[in-house]
Order: structure tokens, then C-alpha cells, then sequence
């Protein structure tokens, strides 16, 4: 039997159909069959899914002679399954990579239990994704009442003779119903399995009028068949719901707020526990029965809640405006000699070039006392016995305005005064392969609004910028241009590393990631792109992992933009490293680097182990942010190694060897002679060295000796 029968009605979605389809069709989980309904569609909705259904057999099309709505369209679509479970999912929303090996990992876990819940997410016209807001920890019929956050049991489903109903708020009874019978018999999924599109135009939801009173005959109908236990238990949600859509001007219009709510008052008053308070605010609301008195409520939680918006900015302005005072007033205070403040990768944490170099004064300067800004949702980053201060603080500003040295790789917070005599390391944080700095202006789709004025402002109050090869020393020169720095070409203090380590810290490493021995280890690490949002990888990572066989295991680094995970699935061959804290532990422990266009290449080469360029996009990748040389050239000192665009030639590279030959290792020198010449272990010892024990004048003389 097929594990999954995905059902899917469609009315005028023609412009998202294909989209959904080939959400369910690339699933990681293909045990599926897909039945798309043409509830008949207008439009080219059945001629889309007539395409499908003519190149994958997993896909059927069910054409209905008249509309009969979403509702009756699902039922049919459900009488045609034979899977052992059903998922609804509407023509215009997304299936999640994943989310069907997320739901048969449940399903296999609970016991095969009637009815898995699932949590979602939403995106708007603008490609804004946020959280759906369900909390799938609690009550279950807290969650949003719809056919496509929730897979059924088949033999549930007709044992119980659920249907959707038609018209309007069609899937409420069924989803309510099924949520109540369960028992004990439901799963959660806690990550988003579905991505609920919320359109501008065209979708019901947006679409008001006195149709969606058709919601409060659903919630008669389900109060009237439950019992006192139920009935308890479902009047809380069926009144948070009510008022949710009463609330939202998409569906009720101003003229007909006041009938629906006596209409949702009196089911209510109908239907609620005799002699009992009710325990919800929106309970408490339907039984005044007063419109009058829900709109004074309503219209007094709105004040109160701008208000406490307003007294928020207020005492925001007021702290920063008395922060600032306080600064100016430090600015007269004599500079300690002996203090350093640290920043990496805009206060998120201990790390890069900043922290090597801090670690080595640590070492080599213990009388230079370092500081580190984070922001206070990072401070957690923070290893035990390093200080630290929050961005914006009293403690930050008294640290900016009295410190001899400023090391960062990106730029402090807050708009800081450069004070005579303070020195400040620019350390950067890669080598440059995409354009940087003004070089950025040709290429807008990357920009997102950076101001150049301020970067050459930023540019303007550094003394030294920190050089790993010559290559980068040119390009800072150009496109941060200043008379103000010096380059300081010392190698990179983070890589460092890679010369001092020896097998028993390559061993640790892989311990800690669960890596047996034996095995071969890629990391994979691309980088974002600036034309799109999210972590989308170009590699069907599952697929990979089993192409490659039990020998490899796959660390997945997703870039730090995207947050603490790469959202992957379980998988015995794929390690999620996205939030381990050191890049260059991940590097030690693996084999071979396999990345697209991430600086990471030119850190990695460090080692002299295999590198693997998987550039699938490489000419919109160079046409959006534009680069300084064809990474796919071949040429030496430009490729660093075996080059795939695809995902079968990367497969083929590792299953028949030419990941690792003799023309790729030749390859490998030319590109590390030309990024990693100054790289030989002691960078960060050079940097502190000139920085901090080269007596008074060794500041003004740090780039001229180097």
C-alpha cells in the first residue's frame, strides 16, 4: 500500500499550481500518490496537472464537470485514495522539503496513530515567511482548524465517515471532529511540514463579505453533536476563532461587524456551561452579548497596547539620548594603554580573526585586557572566562570611548567617535571572490540599501587592514579606498590553525561530531546568495548522501545569515554542523571541502586537502553580485580543484574518483601559492606581536616593518 495519498482541489490557482505540485512530487519521501481535482477550474489549472500526470505515474487528475467547491472536490479526492494515510494540501500552498519523512518518522514512532498535526509557516506576496503561530505542545484544537496541517489515518477517516462540508469554512467540522475522536492517537510534527501562501488577492480569506458567517453554522454544528465534556472543551477555541475573523477587515466588513458578533454571542450564550464564568477573554467578551461593550473592550486594549509601544520608544530615545551624554562625557577621560574591545560578524559572538588574535594576546600580551561586543541575544556565545559587553550598553560605550585598540571584522554598533590615538584593526573576514565595497554599486541585486557614504566613513577611521594574499591587499586597496590604513599582509590569525593542529585534534574533533572512523568526511558549505531568502541548498542533500554510499558522511554547514540550523531531516549520513561554533573544527574534521563560491575555499586550502567547486548557478551567481575571476576557468590559481554544475556530476565525482587525481592536487598549489602565501601558523602571534609589544611607536610602524 502507498504510505501517502496527497489530495489537492484546484480552483484559479493556475499561477502557483506548478509550484505545489513539484513540492509534493521532489519530496526526500516518495512513497506517495498525488490526486489532483480540477473542481472546474476556469483556467489552465487542468492542463497543468494534465502535464504531470502524463510524465510521473504518481500523479492522477480527477476533472469534476461543475464546481462544487473545496470541500466536495477533497471528498472525492479522498474516495480515489488508496494510501494508508491522507494529506490535504490546497493548490496555492507548499509542501516542505522534507515534511513527508517528518511525518513517516512520526507515524512510525507513535505507532501509526489516526492523525499526525503538523506545524506550518506563512509567506506573503512579498516573500516574507513567518512562524504560523501554532503551539502544537498544548490542546490540539488550539491549532489552526484547516484540511492541510494535519495527515489522517485512511481507515480513520472512513471509519469515522468524516467529509468536508460544502461551502465556506469547509474543513472545520472534519478537522474538529477527527482532532476530538483521537484520543490519545494523535503525533506532533513540530517544524513547519506546510507553507501557507497568503495572497493579495484572490483567495477567500481576502476576500470579506457575509459569507464567513458560514464559520459560526460550522461551530453550531460541532457544539450541537459534542457532548458536556466536549462541548467544554471545544467553546474556548470556537470563541478565539470567531472573534479572530470577526477582527480581521479581510473578511468581515465594517457594516456587518455587529451581526456577526450578536450571531457568535448568541452561540455562545447557547452553548456555554450554565452557572459557569467563562475562562477566556473572548468568552468573557461573547457573554456580555453587547457589541457595544466588545468594541469599548477592543478599542481599550488597542490604546493600551500603543501606548506601551510609544512608552517603549519613548524609553528607548531617552536611554539611547542618555547614553550618548554619557559617551561624550568618557571622550575626556584619558585612554587605558592596556585595553583592547573585540567585535566579530556584527556582534554575533567569539570568533574569526578577532578571536585568534585575541586568544594570542591572551598568550603573549596577558597586560592588554580584551572586551568582546555582543548583541544580548548572543551573549550565550561567549566562552566562560572571556569579558564581555551588550552592544549599546554603558559598558560599551565607556569601552569604545577609553580603549587604545579596536579589532573587528565587520563594524562596531552604534555609530562610535574614532579618538586620536585609538587603533583600529580591520581584520575582514574572507578572501574576496564576489565584489566588496564600492565595486557593490554595479551590481544592486546585492546591495540591500548599504550606503556607501557610510562605508567609506567606516573605512576612514581604520589604521591597518589585515591581508591574507595579495590578491585581497589590491582589492581592499580599490574598493575601500583611504589615505587613513595600512595594509597589514600577516596571513589570517583564523587559520592559524590548520599548521598547529595535529591527528589527535582532527580525532577529537570527529568524536564530537559522531563521525566513526573509517569514514570519509565532506563538508559542505555554500554560501547565501543576495537575490534570495532562506537556505535553499542547490543539492538534494538526502539523494547526495545515499549516491555517495555508507563510506561517506556529509556535514552540512548552512551560512551564518540563515540562523543556527539548516533544517535538515534525519538522516545516518548527513550531520547538521550549522550552529557548531567553530569553522574551523568542521574544516580539521573533514576530508574534503565541497562548497560553491564561500570565502571558506581560501581557508581551507590551508590544508592542501581536496576542494570541490559545485556551482550550479555560477553565471547568475557572477551576473547579480559579479566576481573578480572565473572560479570555473580551470586556469591555475583560479579553480581550486575538480569542478561539478550538477548534481549527478557531483555524485560521479566522488563514485569514480576525480575528486582527488593528479590534476586536481596540481590545481590545488597554484590556487594556494596564490591566496595562502602568508598562512604558515604564526599570523595571529605577528599581528600581536606588532600590535601590542612593539613599544609606544609600534602602532604608527606595524604595516611599514611588516
Amino acid at each position: 500500500m502507498t504510505r501517502f495519498s496527497v489530495v489537492v482541489p484546484v480552483h484559479r490557482v493556475q499561477g502557483y499550481l506548478r509550484a505545489c505540485l513539484d513540492s509534493v512530487l521532489t519530496q526526500s519521501f516518495a512513497d506517495l500518490e498525488l490526486i489532483v481535482v480540477d473542481d472546474a477550474s476556469p483556467d489552465a489549472c487542468a492542463a497543468i496537472a494534465g502535464e504531470y500526470a502524463e510524465r510521473d505515474p504518481r500523479v492522477q487528475l480527477v476533472r469534476l464537470p461543475a464546481r462544487a467547491g473545496a470541500g466536495p472536490a477533497r471528498n472525492i479526492g479522498a474516495d480515489r485514495a488508496t494510501g494508508g494515510h491522507l494529506l490535504f494540501l490546497d493548490g496555492d500552498d507548499l509542501l516542505l522539503p522534507g515534511a513527508l519523512e517528518a511525518v513517516d518518522a512520526a507515524l512510525t514512532a507513535a505507532d501509526d496513530p489516526d492523525v499526525v498535526l503538523c506545524a506550518h509557516d506563512r509567506v506573503d506576496w512579498w516573500e516574507n515567511v513567518r512562524p504560523g503561530g501554532d503551539d502544537l505542545t498544548g490542546d490540539p484544537l488550539a491549532a489552526t482548524p484547516a484540511a492541510w496541517n494535519r495527515v489522517f489515518r485512511r481507515g480513520f477517516w472512513q471509519e469515522r465517515q468524516l467529509a468536508f462540508s460544502s461551502g465556506a469554512y469547509e474543513d472545520v467540522v472534519p478537522v474538529v471532529t477527527a482532532t476530538l475522536r483521537t484520543g490519545e492517537r494523535t503525533a506532533v510534527v513540530e517544524r513547519p511540514c506546510v507553507r501557507w501562501r497568503e495572497r493579495r488577492a484572490g483567495s477567500f480569506s481576502k476576500t470579506p463579505g457575509r459569507a464567513h458567517f458560514a464559520l459560526i453554522g460550522r461551530y453550531e454544528e460541532l457544539l450541537a453533536a459534542a457532548g458536556p465534556e466536549d462541548r467544554a472543551r471545544l467553546l474556548p477555541h470556537a470563541a478565539a476563532h470567531l472573534l479572530a475573523v470577526l477582527d480581521d477587515p479581510g473578511r468581515i466588513e465594517d457594516g456587518d461587524r455587529r451581526d456577526f458578533f450578536r450571531e457568535a454571542a448568541r452561540l455562545h450564550q447557547q452553548y456555554a456551561p450554565g452557572g459557569t464564568a467563562p475562562r477566556t477573554p473572548e468568552g468573557k467578551a461573547l457573554a456580555t452579548a453587547s457589541f457595544a461593550a466588545y468594541e469599548s473592550l477592543r478599542k481599550a486594549e488597542t490604546r493600551r497596547l500603543r501606548l506601551t509601544r510609544q512608552l517603549k520608544r519613548q524609553k528607548k530615545k531617552l536611554r539611547a539620548r542618555a547614553m550618548r551624554a554619557a559617551y561624550r562625557a568618557d571622550l575626556r577621560r584619558p585612554l587605558d594603554p592596556h585595553l583592547a574591545v573585540y567585535g566579530a560578524y556584527w556582534n554575533r559572538g567569539v570568533s574569526c580573526n578577532p578571536a585568534a588574535i585575541h586568544a594570542k594576546a591572551r598568550e603573549l600580551a596577558p597586560h592588554v585586557k580584551g572586551v568582546w561586543v555582543v548583541s544580548s541575544r548572543n551573549k550565550h556565545r561567549v566562552p566562560p572566562g572571556v569579558d564581555y559587553v551588550i552592544e549599546g550598553s554603558r559598558r560599551y560605550w565607556q569601552a569604545m570611548a577609553t580603549a587604545t585598540y579596536l579589532v573587528n571584522n565587520s563594524s562596531f554598533p552604534g555609530g562610535f567617535t574614532k579618538r586620536p590615538g585609538q587603533v583600529y584593526l580591520q581584520t575582514h573576514h574572507g578572501t574576496p571572490l564576489k565584489t566588496m565595497g564600492l565595486d557593490q554599486r554595479r551590481y544592486p541585486a546585492g546591495t540591500h540599501g548599504i550606503s556607501f557614504q557610510k562605508v567609506l566613513d567606516h573605512t576612514d577611521q581604520w589604521d591597518f587592514s589585515l591581508s591574507s594574499n595579495p590578491h585581497s591587499t589590491e582589492i581592499w586597496e580599490r574598493v575601500y579606498p583611504s589615505v587613513a590604513y595600512q595594509a597589514l599582509e600577516a596571513g589570517y590569525p583564523r587559520n592559524d590553525v590548520y599548521f598547529t593542529a595535529g591527528d589527535d585534534d582532527v580525532a577529537r574533533v570527529r568524536t564530537q561530531l559522531g563521525v566513526d572512523d573509517g569514514r570519509t568526511v565532506l563538508l559542505y558549505a555554500p554560501t547565501h546568495r543576495d537575490y534570495q531568502k532562506g537556505f535553499l541548498p542547490r543539492l538534494d542533500l538526502r539523494r547526495f548522501a545515499d549516491a555517495l554510499g555508507p563510506r561517506y558522511v556529509v556535514l552540512v554547514r548552512a551560512h551564518y545569515f540563515y540562523g543556527g540550523d539548516a533544517g535538515l531531516d534525519a538522516h545516518p549520513r548527513l550531520v547538521d554542523v550549522t550552529g557548531h561554533a567553530r569553522v574551523e573544527d568542521l574544516c580539521l574534521a573533514a576530508d574534503a571541502l565541497v562548497t560553491d563560491y564561500s570565502s571558506l575555499m581560501f581557508d581551507y586550502a590551508c590544508l592542501d586537502r581536496p576542494i570541490v567547486t559545485y556551482a550550479p548557478d555560477w553565471q547568475a551567481y557572477r551576473l547579480a553580485r559579479g566576481t573578480y575571476f572565473d572560479l570555473l576557468s580551470g586556469r591555475p590559481g583560479e579553480t581550486p580543484g575538480a569542478v561539478a554544475t550538477t548534481e549527478d556530476e557531483l555524485a560521479a565525482l566522488f563514485r569514480d574518483g576525480g575528486w582527488d587525481t593528479s590534476e586536481t592536487t596540481a590545481l590545488r598549489a597554484a590556487f594556494r601559492r596564490r591566496f595562502c602565501p602568508y598562512d604558515d601558523g604564526r599570523a595571529a602571534e605577528r599581528v600581536v606581536r606588532r600590535l601590542f609589544l612593539s613599544g609606544a611607536s609600534g602602532a604608527q610602524e606595524l604595516s611599514r616593518t611588516s
